[in-house]
């Protein structure tokens, strides 16, 4: 009969490890996704206001007017600023989550390798045994048929 994994019960915690660890990575990379998205959207929105500022520039524009756009623009800046911060920030947090999926794939792979050389281990001693026993079926057969 073969002999169980001694360490089974850790490599079952490194694969629930690893799983974890992927689902955080799958959820870092969406969240980093979206705020890129939410930054290429807040640089579309910008373009287009700057394009109808110097329109209306063009055309004339009162000193109010003049300044509601300006006013409007540097809050736009500062949300590009603000999201430009919260993308470094996500790669960062995206890069950790990176390296925790590799340690613990890494982690896992050694335990797997252990695993693989237990089965190893266990099936050449299985075979031994089964051509053990083979050997003396056919020792006691050839008694036999000598004794006859």
């Amino acid at each position: 009969m073969a002999r169980p994994f001694s360490l089974q019960t850790v490599l079952e915690l490194m694969r629930n490890r690893n799983d974890e660890a992927t689902q955080r990575l799958a959820s870092l990379i969406g969240v980093e996704r979206d705020e890129k998205k939410k930054l290429a959207l807040l640089l579309q929105y910008r373009d287009e206001y700057t394009t109808r500022f110097r329109l209306a520039a063009q055309n004339g524009l009162g000193q109010p007017q003049w300044r509601n756009y300006q006013e409007f623009l540097d809050r736009l800046d500062a949300a590009l600023k603000q999201q430009r911060d919260t993308v470094n920030l996500q790669e960062t947090h995206t890069a950790a989550g990176q390296a925790e999926w590799q340690e613990q794939r890494t982690r896992l792979k050694a335990f797997d390798a252990l695993a693989e050389r237990h089965s190893a281990s266990e099936a050449r001693l299985a075979l031994r045994q089964e051509q053990k026993t083979q050997d003396e079926f056919a020792a006691r057969m050839g008694d036999n048929e000598q004794g006859d």
